[in-house]
C-alpha cells in the first residue's frame, strides 16, 4: 500500500512528536544570544552587528578617500628614484674625489654664477656622491620657494640650479602636494584627514570582525586568520581575500593612520595641544649670543635649522670663510654627516648648525655657534628629545619612506597596494551580495540591519558614548563625518518607515 503524502517515511519520527519539538527548541535556543540579565533584549552579541554596519558605512563613503590616498602615497614612495632620474646631473657629482674643497670656495663659485638674492643656508652632504647645496632666498620666487645651487664639492663646479620648497625638488614637491591636498590648498587637506581619521577605525573594526569569524573554524584558527579559504567561491572568496590581506597590512596601516594624523590640519592641532600639556616638544636651540642685546622681530626659535630659513642683513653679508670656521667648530662638537649651516639672522644671534640625517640611526643634533669666539654657545641633542617627540619624529620619517631607505620604500609600496586591493575587494563584495531574482537583479547588496545599538548592554553604552564624544573632540573630522553617517542612517530609516506605512 502506498504511503500518504503527509505521513513520514518509515523509521522517521513525526514532525509533531514531542521529541522533534524538543529538539527544535534546543537548536533554536543555541542560536539565541544570552542577555546580560539587566535589560531584556540587550545582548552581548549585539556589538558585532553594530560594528558591521559602521564598517560598511565607512567602507562605502570613506573608501574613495582611502583609495586616492593609497594611490598618491604609492607614487610618493618613488620620489628618491624620480629625483635621481630627473635631476641626477645636479644632485650627483660626475666623479667622486678624495678631498672636498672648503665650503667657502664652493659658496664663492655658486655666487659667481648666481649673485641674486640672499644666501640663507648651505647643506653639506654626507654621501660622497652628493653635491653641496647653496640655498638662496630670491624675492621674486615668493616666501615658500628658494633657489638652490648645486656645486661639485671636489671641483667647486656649479652643476645647475633648481627652484625648491624647503629643500624638496619640483617633482617631490608636486607629489607631496598631490598626496597631501590634491593641489587644492588648505581645503584639500581635509581629504587626507578624512582618510587618516577613519583608516584606523576601519582596520580595527575589520580585524575584530574577522577574528570573530576565524574563531568559528576550530583547529584551523591561525590558518583561517592569515590565509583565505581555498575552497571558497563567490562572495566568500572575495571576503577571505579582503580580510586576509587586511590582516597582513594591519600594523602598517595603523602606523600610517596615526602618523598622518599628527601633521593633519585639525587632529594635528589637537596633537600639538597634547605635546604642550605633556611638555613633550623637541628641545629648542637657544640662538641668542651671551651678553648681546635682545633681538627684535621674530621669535629666535624661527631661526633654527630649516633649509628654507630666510636670513637677515648679516646673512646676506656673511663672509664665506666664516662658513668654514663654523663648520669646523660644529665638527669638533661631534656633528658629523650631513649638516645644514645657517648664518645668523642678526648681530644678537648665533650661527645654527643642524644635522639632517633621516636614515636610521637618525642624527638630529644641533649647535649654536658664536663665529667670533669660535665656540658653541648652545647644544640640542637628539638623545634629549622626550619620548613622545622622538616617536612622532621617527613615525613621520617612516611615513615618508626616509627612515630605512629602499627597504622603507618597498614596505610602504606593499602596504599601499594591499590597501588598494582591500578597498576594491570590499566594493566587489557589496556588488556580489546583491539580491538576484528571476527577471530582476538589484544593483548592489543590502545594507546591514539597523538598530543594533538598541540591543547593546547598558554598561557598553555608558562607556561607549563618552568615549565616542572624546574621540570626536580629539579627531574633529572623524567626529563630524561620524555625525554625518548617523544623519544619513536616520534619514534612510525614516524613508523606509514611510514607504512601509
Amino acid at each position: 500500500m502506498s504511503q500518504t503524502r503527509n505521513q513520514p517515511p518509515s523509521g522517521e519520527p513525526d514532525a509533531a512528536s514531542p521529541s522533534v519539538r524538543e529538539a527544535r527548541r534546543t537548536r533554536v535556543s543555541e542560536h539565541v544570544p544570552k542577555t546580560d540579565g539587566a535589560t531584556p533584549g540587550r545582548t552581548r552579541g549585539s556589538l558585532r552587528p553594530l560594528l558591521l554596519r559602521l564598517h560598511f558605512y565607512a567602507g562605502v563613503f570613506v573608501g574613495p578617500f582611502l583609495l586616492v590616498a593609497a594611490l598618491t602615497g604609492l607614487a610618493y614612495t618613488l620620489t628618491p628614484q624620480l629625483d635621481r632620474l630627473a635631476y641626477g646631473d645636479r644632485l650627483l657629482v660626475e666623479e667622486v674625489g678624495t678631498d672636498p674643497m672648503p665650503v667657502s670656495v664652493q659658496i664663492a663659485a655658486a655666487r659667481s654664477v648666481h649673485p641674486e638674492g640672499t644666501l640663507t643656508s648651505v647643506v653639506v652632504p654626507s654621501a660622497p656622491e652628493d653635491t653641496t647645496r647653496v640655498v638662496l632666498s630670491v624675492p621674486e620666487l615668493g616666501d615658500d620657494r628658494q633657489r638652490t645651487v648645486f656645486v661639485d664639492p671636489y671641483t667647486a663646479e656649479v652643476q645647475g640650479e633648481l627652484t625648491t620648497w624647503s629643500g624638496s625638488t619640483p617633482v617631490t614637491h608636486w607629489l607631496t602636494d598631490l598626496h597631501r591636498n590634491l593641489h587644492l590648498g588648505e581645503n584639500g587637506r581635509l581629504y587626507a584627514e578624512v582618510a587618516a581619521s577613519w583608516l584606523w577605525v576601519m582596520v580595527a573594526g575589520g580585524l575584530v570582525l574577522w577574528l570573530a569569524r576565524a574563531r568559528t573554524r576550530r583547529g584551523e584558527r591561525a590558518r583561517a586568520l592569515l590565509l583565505p579559504e581555498r575552497s571558497a567561491r563567490g562572495v566568500r572568496r572575495t571576503r577571505g581575500r579582503h580580510a586576509v590581506v587586511g590582516v597582513w597590512v594591519t600594523a602598517g596601516l595603523l602606523v600610517l593612520s596615526m602618523t598622518g594624523l599628527t601633521w593633519s590640519r585639525h587632529a594635528g592641532d589637537r596633537f600639538g595641544q597634547l605635546l604642550d600639556a605633556a611638555q613633550a616638544h623637541a628641545p629648542e636651540l637657544v640662538t641668542e649670543l651671551p651678553g648681546a642685546p635682545a633681538a627684535t622681530g621674530d621669535d629666535p626659535a624661527e631661526h633654527r635649522d630649516h633649509v628654507g630659513h630666510k636670513g637677515g642683513a648679516d646673512a646676506a653679508a656673511a663672509d664665506p670663510v666664516a662658513f668654514d670656521e663654523v663648520l669646523a667648530v660644529a665638527r669638533e662638537a661631534g656633528l658629523g654627516g650631513k649638516v645644514v649651516l645657517t648664518p645668523p639672522a642678526d648681530s644678537a644671534t648665533a650661527w645654527t648648525v643642524a644635522q639632517d640625517d633621516d636614515r636610521w640611526p637618525v642624527h638630529y643634533d644641533r649647535v649654536a655657534v658664536d663665529a667670533a669666539a669660535g665656540e658653541v654657545v648652545s647644544h640640542s641633542r637628539w638623545a634629549d628629545y622626550p619620548v613622545l617627540a622622538k616617536v612622532s619624529r621617527l613615525g613621520v620619517q617612516g611615513h615618508m619612506g626616509l627612515l630605512f631607505g629602499p627597504v622603507n620604500q618597498i614596505v610602504l609600496a606593499v602596504i599601499a597596494l594591499g590597501l588598494v586591493f582591500v578597498i576594491l575587494w570590499g566594493y566587489r563584495m557589496w556588488w556580489q551580495r546583491r539580491p538576484r531574482r528571476e527577471g530582476r537583479t538589484a544593483l548592489l547588496g543590502k545594507v546591514p540591519a539597523r538598530g543594533a545599538w538598541r540591543s547593546l548592554p547598558l554598561p557598553v553604552l555608558f562607556i561607549g558614548v563618552p568615549a565616542v564624544l572624546a574621540l570626536g573632540w580629539a579627531l574633529p573630522v572623524l567626529g563630524v563625518t561620524l555625525l554625518a553617517f548617523l544623519v544619513v542612517d536616520v534619514v534612510l530609516g525614516l524613508v523606509r518607515r514611510a514607504r512601509a506605512t
